[in-house]
């Protein structure tokens, strides 16, 4: 049997080693930062500047079109307006029964966390319609609609643990690998952001570059 004095001495050695190399990697993207000129500078703010307005006017369509809430559309015609006019969209078929009301509690969650997905619910009953041309067959289903055609399914509870009492973020992941939000909650804000970043790096490796070829 392992000496456990020995586990444990092998456990802060590699816990160690972790932390200097995430030291030296900040310690380089500081000396990156820290090698940018003025134009380097100048010219990540413009980009900064430009995809913040970007996503200003992306987010106040998002708005207007609905997103940021989780509502009901009471008509099947209103089902294809929704899906023709949101890149992404996630319809609830639902009635009235506890399975649904508990989806409906996660969806809205989810709604307003995912400003980049357009949450919707409908009445299944009242859309035979769409009901036999999707083949819903089983309460709750979520359609995952992209770009205006219906991409997959999260039918009742069997990909959530077969339980009722799945986590809002069991959902999310679930939706997240369809690709119906963002995934880690991530936004198209975050993502925005995240580019920026790398734009920061990216010059800096030319200047690095640049540097080289002097």
């Amino acid at each position: 049997m392992a000496d456990p004095s020995v586990i444990q001495q092998a456990v802060e050695q590699q816990v160690l080693t972790v932390a200097k190399v995430i030291e030296e990697q900040l310690d380089d993207e500081i000396s990156k930062l820290d090698r940018l000129d003025d134009d380097d500078l100048e010219r990540l703010r413009e980009q900064r500047l430009a995809q913040m307005k970007l996503m200003a006017a992306k987010r106040q369509q998002w708005l207007a079109l609905g997103h940021g809430d989780y509502q009901e559309i009471h008509s099947e015609k209103d089902f294809f307006a929704v899906a023709k006019a949101s890149e992404r969209v996630v319809c609830h078929f639902y009635r009235e029964n506890w399975p649904c009301k508990v989806m409906d509690k996660h969806l809205n969650i989810l709604a307003k966390q995912h400003l980049e997905t357009r949450f919707v619910k409908i009445h299944a009953e009242k859309s035979p319609f769409l009901t036999e041309r999707l083949k819903i067959v089983m309460l709750p289903t979520l359609a995952l609609i992209k770009k205006g055609k219906v991409d997959d399914y999260v039918v009742g509870f069997d990909e959530l643990g077969a339980t009722d009492e799945f986590s809002t973020e069991e959902l999310e992941e679930r939706l997240a690998r369809s690709s119906i939000v963002m995934a880690d909650g991530q936004s198209s804000l975050d993502r925005s952001r995240e580019t920026v970043r790398r734009n920061v790096r990216q010059s800096s490796r030319d200047s690095d570059s640049n540097s080289d070829d002097d």
